[in-house]
């Protein structure tokens, strides 16, 4: 195995910085994500091949996300793989979430 998602033995990624007291979750939807995760881990698909799905992941997309957007992407593609949903579901609703928050901002 070889790819970003392997990185013992590999060099020239600087240190590991620790956060002191680091909480689970740094923003409230990356509890979403997790909750949303871990509901689909015991109805539809095992936590083995969520894991897979992230290491799927484009190479440069895969080192430049957060560990939760890494989260959400498996968490997409396994939902339309297993036709549970379509991406153009999710990208719907993607529409009406910004739509939604960008109305609120306004008034």
């Amino acid at each position: 195995m070889n790819g970003p998602h392997d990185l013992g033995g590999m060099h020239n990624f600087g240190a590991i910085l620790i956060e002191v007291d680091e909480p689970v979750f740094h923003s409230e939807w990356e509890a979403k994500v997790f909750a949303m995760s871990f509901a689909t881990f015991s109805n539809y698909f095992p936590v083995d091949e969520t894991r897979h799905a992230s290491e799927r992941l484009p190479h440069g997309q895969y080192l430049s996300s957060s560990y939760y957007e890494r989260w959400l992407y498996a968490l997409e593609l396994l939902l339309n793989e297993h036709h549970i949903v379509t991406k153009e579901e999710i990208e719907e609703r993607l529409a009406q979430l910004s739509y939604s928050n960008n109305s609120s901002e306004a008034d």
